[in-house]
């Protein structure tokens, strides 16, 4: 009889060599009892490893199932205990099952051991090289490895964000091809684009919760993982609070281990910054079934730019539970960030002409401007298996922030560089809760497979924004001007209080055929979505109560072990656009619009290297602040149109790449008028180019070189194209150290970002020109740390 893959070869990366510290042959896994073929499969999905059976040989039977620390083989015999099969090896990291001779030992396999050497969560195994993480979490969907995917993600590794030096999300997504950052890195807040669409910060989910995480900076030293998906994702986590359609970005908090955790870093970053942070982790009880991780870190000082300081500080504590059918975890973390003196986007006045970057060599933000954000925030999480076939889980999350900023804009009305200073006292308070509840059941119907997700989610925002406005100074951004210290206000702001309702209930069926080498994937969300708004008590005629239901779908075909193929179509509702402080009409909602996204791609997985391409179209309203009235509003639709190749993995031992390449044709139509008609959208590069290169030496061993290199075309500012910012590169250099010391494990890390001190317009704003402005490229910056363990 024909045998069946149960699973795909997907692989075991080897651990960088400063973690490769216990032996990585046992890992945990938690497979319940059930019917063998079920259990088969989902021990050999997460033990990276390829399976084939005959049908006949596992129909019908039971498995105890295992929970504790296996090395695959030995896995493999406790789930085979009693069954009267022996696996057998048929390549490396491929197995198939035979009937074991009568009498037969039938655990009589390489010999293996169970320890307590495994690391790492499972669900986020890492790729070849380790800079890439396997699975990535997908909300309604679950966790699924990159090859059985049928969309276009990325996961970075918390050992990336480590040796990059990462400090914040914005430093992280440098890697990412489809990623931009549109803000300044000194600036009061982080803000992206994914496939030429807007993110902002508070769309970033925190293991699949939307508005947990603080909204207008992520500190990495919090992350596991960083999952990126590129295209519209409202079936997998519902409606994010700003209605981001280009992709969704999910941090994934660290849990203990269960090796012992115990690292200490010291950290130093031009211009006079200097942190340090911990990473402690333990895991306790019977089967170490308990865990407790902490994460925290301060760092204070000067930056590059004269005037400057940033100052932040973060805790967070992560506490997890994994029983035999149970599973429960609960994270809570608080960060503070001042910033004095953080820099704008430079706005380009009409009968102005885009400034000269290489000219502005001062920070031109006034030295009393400040930002001062503090965020509270939890998330409790949990898992039950009812069966061996259905899963309940659900999620709340939770969190508070204060924001006061003191700060002005920076628009430019001359060829000069002259602009007006405006001081505005700006405080915003806001007040998230949210949850989300599921079960998940995979079941046969005959030759096809099932996985079946229902989930509801629910999402609460409400947020006050108020302040004052000050006298005018004036100063140029070539040769800024101090301006006096505001002290009485002129004019005082409304207080503007807005509520946010976003309720949903989503179901898929993921339908595996031939074995599960075509997987279908079919779902659709039910989205409703409220907002109401009151200024100085006074309720809005802006807010709306709409509601639609949004189809997906989502097909994925292997080849063979190495190649799949895919194509999807993703739909969804997103929160209408406010008009920003730049406008006339500031804070102004508008009603929510549909985002709809088509996309096919290929995904090859060559063991040491991966490469994924995609070619994609995604279609919105178009908005922009009008150049001359200075209002805000729709015009048009954007249509774009795309292709992106990937490449992650270590292709030569020691030697390790990550980047890829993505362009964008980027077309606006049914334009008031159709005076743009046909115009490229703004803030909208054609081509990103990102490629980084690991290189251990073998002369030294421990010893790492990095580089990495980043390229953007230009870009316009405005629906006309009547104003442009040059194409711009930039390259960073490094190496890492790792070695022992008495036993314990020291790396030593030194990266130069932007090592040619290159001046140049980064972006040209945010691309749905909610916040129209140029982004200033941060000068040549020194990184240098050591993470010591204890």
């Amino acid at each position: 009889m024909r045998a069946l893959p149960l699973s795909l070869l997907l692989g075991i990366a080897p651990l960088p060599l400063q973690t490769a510290l216990a032996d990585d042959t046992a890992r945990v896994y938690n497979v319940p009892r059930g019917e063998l073929a079920a259990s088969l499969i989902r021990f050999a999905s997460q033990a990276g490893v390829s399976l084939s059976v005959a049908p006949a040989l596992v129909n019908g039977r039971q498995s105890a199932g295992l929970v504790g620390e296996y090395s695959v083989e030995g896995g493999f015999a406790q789930l085979l205990a009693g069954s009267g099969l022996r696996l057998q090896a048929v390549g490396q990291d491929a197995y198939t099952l035979v009937a074991a001779p009568q009498g037969a030992d039938v655990l009589e396999i390489t010999p293996t051991t169970v320890t307590g050497a495994a690391q790492g969560n499972v669900a986020g195994e890492s790729y070849a090289g380790g800079q890439v993480a396997r699975r990535s979490s997908q909300g309604l969907l679950g966790a699924r490895d990159f090859m059985d995917t049928p969309f276009s993600m990325t996961t970075y590794t918390s050992e990336t964000a480590k040796n990059q030096q990462a400090r914040t999300l914005g430093d992280l997504v440098a890697s990412d091809p489809a990623v931009r950052t549109t803000n300044p890195a000194g600036g009061r807040f982080e803000q992206f684009t994914i496939r030429g669409f807007s993110l902002f910060n508070s769309d970033v989910s925190y293991n699949g919760l939307y508005g947990i995480l603080p909204t207008y900076s992520i500190d990495m030293e919090m992350a596991e993982r960083v999952d990126i998906l590129r295209g519209p994702s409202q079936l997998i986590n519902g409606i994010s609070p700003r209605g981001s359609v280009g992709g969704g970005i999910n941090v994934v908090p660290k849990r203990a281990t269960d090796a012992p955790i115990n690292e200490f870093t010291a950290s130093y970053a031009s211009d006079s910054q200097a942190g340090g942070a911990v990473d402690v982790g333990r895991r306790f009880g019977e089967d170490n079934r308990f865990g407790i991780r902490l994460n925290a870190v301060k760092q204070a000082g000067d930056t590059t730019w004269d005037e400057q300081s940033v100052d932040r500080q973060m805790a967070v504590l992560g506490l997890d539970f994994r029983g035999e059918r149970l599973r429960l975890s609960a994270d809570v973390g608080h960060t503070e960030r001042d910033t004095d003196a953080p820099q704008e986007r430079v706005q380009v006045g009409a009968n102005a002409r885009v400034p000269g970057a290489n000219h502005v060599r001062d920070n031109y933000a006034q030295g009393w401007s400040k930002a001062r954000t503090e965020d509270t925030f939890g998330a409790f999480n949990g898992e039950y298996d009812l069966s061996d076939s259905v899963m309940v889980y659900g999620s709340i999350g939770a969190r508070e922030s204060n924001h006061d900023f003191l700060r002005h804009n920076v628009s430019v009305t001359n060829d000069a560089g002259d602009f007006d200073v405006l001081p505005r006292d700006f405080t915003r308070d806001e007040s998230v809760r949210t949850a989300t509840v599921g079960v998940r059941n995979w079941f046969q119907t005959g030759p096809v497979s099932h996985e079946v997700n229902l989930a509801a989610s629910h999402f609460y925002m409400d947020f006050t924004n108020g302040g004052a406005r000050y006298a005018r100074g004036r100063s140029n951004l070539y040769a800024p001007t101090a301006t006096p210290t505001p002290a009485n206000p002129t004019r005082q702001d409304p207080e503007v209080y807005t509520e946010n309702r976003f309720d949903g209930v989503a179901l898929s069926d993921t339908l595996g055929f031939f074995d599960d080498r075509l997987l279908l994937t079919l779902g659709a969300r039910w989205q409703r979505v409220k907002v109401d708004d009151w200024s100085d008590g006074v309720r809005g005629d802006t807010g709306y109560d709409e509601e639609k239901l949004s189809p997906s779908a989502g097909v994925l075909y292997k080849l063979t072990d190495e190649l799949s193929v895919y194509a999807n179509y993703l739909e969804g509702l997103s929160q209408g656009k406010i008009a920003p402080s730049t406008s006339i009409n500031e804070d102004e909602i508008f009603p929510p619009f549909i985002s709809r996204q088509v996309e096919v791609g290929a995904k090859y997985d060559l063991g040491s290297l991966a490469i994924t391409a995609a070619a994609f179209r995604i279609k919105q309203p178009a908005y922009e602040t009008n150049a001359l009235t200075r209002t805000f509003g729709p015009n048009g639709k954007r249509e774009n149109n795309g292709v992106e190749l990937s490449v992650f993995g270590e292709p030569l031992p020691g030697v390790r790449l990550l980047g890829g390449v993505m362009y964008i044709d980027s077309e606006l139509t049914g334009t008031s008028a159709g005076a743009f008609d046909g115009n490229r959208a703004p803030a909208t590069p054609e081509l990103n180019v990102n490629l980084g290169a690991e290189w251990d030496v073998p002369a030294l061993p421990g010893l790492t070189l990095t580089g990495r290199g980043i390229y953007s075309s230009s870009q316009y500012l405005d629906q006309a194209n009547s104003k442009e910012i040059d194409s711009w590169e930039r390259f960073d250099v490094g190496a890492r150290y790792a070695f022992k010391v008495q036993g314990k494990a020291v790396t030593l890390r030194a990266n130069v970002e932007n090592v040619l001190d290159k001046r140049y317009w980064a972006s040209a704003g945010a691309s749905d020109d909610s916040e129209p402005g140029l982004t200033l490229a941060t000068p040549r910056t020194y990184l240098v740390s050591a993470t010591v363990g204890f």
